[in-house]
């Protein structure tokens, strides 16, 4: 592995993370499509900073980006605010219109400056190595020393407003109870988000920035309910989407970011299929077990309403459940094999007798 392939997936893995991490809390706050409007809005703002600037390299471009995302989060939210127009299609109105806006300044006024709108959206982390930093003794990527002062600051942020974070997310009326303003808190996390989209631009693309801002948090959601562990499996999500991606893109010989997207698509993909709590396959074995569950409540519930009458000799036979409860003979063969094997049912004499464990099931589903 040469030098250039190395720093190419240490910036695909710092900026992964440090997208994932402030995206956890859009996925929580149920704004993940906030992302990419302000993924895309800000361009607006380092525009109108590269102006006032006249130079690429001005940090006045990041103030300008995050000033912008926090203008969209404002705009969004006062369009909602009037009840006229829900959040979604608030979004669908503010982001297109203020991009538009970028991308008319860009062709118009700045042609012949290195701003390409095909550039913000798709990023090019192969050249992202030749953009270089010298300084403290250090010769590293732009772009890495950016994500990784991004990456500190965002994990710095995250660690000493966690419990702000947390409150304002789940309960914001007990965290303006406690003293807390979730507005402050909403605000701040926007601008965040804002500045760490920004910073990833360059190297990877809006594009990319979405994918790694919600992939991960989407698919740590469905592995964990503790916050703190959701914070440390979509970094970890986000690094191993970006590594594999990396090298599915030399495998293809296709663009970097789209092949991280991809992959981001594939591990949020798997993990919604094999999670063990909330996955696909989970949720389908609950609805066959549950299934299961019903049709032994059922029998048992059907034996205790005959039990001890005359009739009883006739409505417990294996054969009678066909009729009486409208199953196929598999599918009443495996109900009493379960139930069997449960002790909730015992054969005698071709019959079906119920246990302890059977009167007090049925007993339990007749009263609630």
């Amino acid at each position: 592995m040469t030098p250039i392939q190395l720093e190419i997936q240490l910036i695909a893995l710092v900026t992964a993370v440090a997208c994932a991490l402030p995206g956890l809390f859009l996925v929580l706050r149920q704004v993940a499509m906030m992302s990419d409007a302000i993924s895309h809005t800000v361009l607006l703002g380092i525009v109108i900073a590269f102006f006032i600037a006249g130079s690429l390299d001005s940090p006045l471009l990041i103030v300008g980006a995050a000033l912008m995302g926090v203008m969209t989060v404002g705009l969004v939210e006062m369009l909602t605010n009037t009840r006229l127009v829900k959040q979604d299609a608030a979004i669908g109105l503010v982001f297109p219109a203020l991009f538009s806006v970028a991308v008319i300044l860009i062709s118009r006024y700045a042609g012949n400056v290195h701003l390409d709108v095909d550039a913000v959206l798709m990023g090019e982390l192969a050249f992202a190595p030749f953009d270089r930093w010298q300084g403290l003794g250090l010769d590293m990527p732009r772009a890495l020393w950016l994500m990784g002062v991004v990456l500190l600051l965002n994990v710095g942020l995250i660690g000493l407003f966690y419990k702000e974070l947390k409150l304002a997310t789940f309960d914001a009326g007990l965290a303006a109870a406690l003293g807390f303003s979730p507005v402050l808190v909403h605000y701040g996390l926007m601008t965040v988000v804002s500045v760490t989209a920004v910073a990833a631009f360059e190297a990877v693309g809006s594009i990319l920035v979405v994918a790694l801002m919600i992939g991960p948090p989407a698919a740590a959601y469905l592995l964990t309910d503790r916050l703190s562990h959701m914070l440390g499996i979509s970094g970890l999500l986000a690094a191993i989407s970006a590594i594999s991606g990396y090298w599915l893109a030399r495998w293809l010989d296709a663009n970097i970011a789209g092949s991280m997207a991809v992959m981001v698509g594939l591990v949020f993909l798997i993990t919604f299929l094999i999670a063990p709590r909330r996955g696909l396959l989970a949720l389908a074995r609950r609805r066959q077990q549950q299934r299961w569950e019903f049709a032994q409540t059922a029998l048992t519930i059907h034996l205790l309403n005959h039990e001890g009458k005359p009739e009883a000799v006739q409505e417990n036979r294996f054969e009678h459940l066909q009729e009486h409860l409208r199953w196929e003979n598999a599918f009443a063969s495996q109900v009493v094999r379960r139930s069997v094997q449960e002790n909730l049912v015992v054969r005698e004499n071709g019959h079906l007798v119920l246990t302890e464990n059977g009167r007090l099931r049925a007993n339990q589903a007749l009263i609630h």
